[in-house]
């Protein structure tokens, strides 16, 4: 059995399937994550969904921003011309029960290497410890469970730009998810800086991880998509970028946690 994480997929699942041709993926044994963004942008977010949904034994999944939105438009009844056919599918309501199960963190762990691997969408700031983030992904997941409608409506904005464990309902849970799925950079006091989107930092602003990575142990890794422009370059052994922007026409990543080998096919 092997475990493979696979970066942003965004609706292209014809490299997603030549993907699972190349790493031999077999449903039956193997263990796939996703971390985050499924849909949007590509054409073929449907069909990425029903392979999720037909292979949920096997299959396991992040919340990215992108799919947030997917749940805030099918709770609010809300359109939108990139994600129609998801919309007016038949399957609209399975896609909507196994979305909102999803958690913000996936944790992982390799016996054989003794290697435990945190799977976010856009990562894990240097404000919190892992177990912090363990418990804050539960937090939203709880909410979403609760209180999807009001929450899905409530997580739009940048503000709070940084995390306070004194912060309250949908002020917490906006931040908590905005460094989840939408981080890039943060300010030297952890704030978000999230209209920053290059893979170069300005004056006063650092690349999230170059501040994490002070807080891992030596057989912790986080795995995380998001930052396309990046092209999955850290620089780090044990934080790894799979968002290699596929649905910007580069190419579709994933890596086998076993081994940490990383697999690649172009965008079609």
């Amino acid at each position: 059995m092997a475990h493979y994480v696979v970066g942003d997929v965004q609706g292209c699942y014809q490299e997603l399937q030549s993907l699972l041709k190349k790493i031999n993926f077999n449903s039956n044994k193997d263990k796939l994550i996703f971390a985050g963004d499924l849909v949007n942008r590509g054409s073929e977010s449907e069909k990425v969904l029903n392979f999720c949904i037909k292979n949920k034994k096997s299959v396991r999944a992040v919340l990215g921003n992108h799919d947030f939105y997917l749940l805030y438009l099918i709770e609010h009844e809300k359109k939108d011309k990139s994600l129609k056919k998801v919309l007016e599918s038949k399957n609209l309501n399975k896609y909507y029960s196994w979305l909102k199960k999803l958690p913000l963190l996936i944790e992982v762990k390799i016996k054989e290497s003794k290697q435990t691997y945190l799977i976010s969408h856009a990562g894990i700031p240097f404000l919190w410890t892992s177990k912090d983030a363990k418990k804050l992904s539960k937090e939203v997941t709880e909410s979403l469970k609760n209180d999807s409608y009001n929450l899905l409506d409530n997580i739009w904005g940048d503000t709070p730009k940084i995390w306070s464990s004194k912060l309250k309902k949908y002020k917490r849970l906006r931040t908590i998810i905005n460094y989840f799925t939408r981080m890039r950079f943060l300010g030297e006091d952890g704030s978000l800086k999230l209209d920053l989107k290059s893979s170069k930092p300005k004056k006063g602003y650092v690349r999230w991880f170059d501040q994490t990575k002070k807080n891992l142990k030596d057989n912790e890794n986080i795995i995380f998509g998001h930052w396309a422009s990046l092209d999955g370059k850290t620089n780090l052994d044990n934080i790894i970028g799979l968002d290699t922007g596929c649905v910007w026409g580069n190419k579709l990543t994933a890596i086998r946690l076993e081994d940490k080998k990383l697999f690649h096919v172009k965008k079609k």
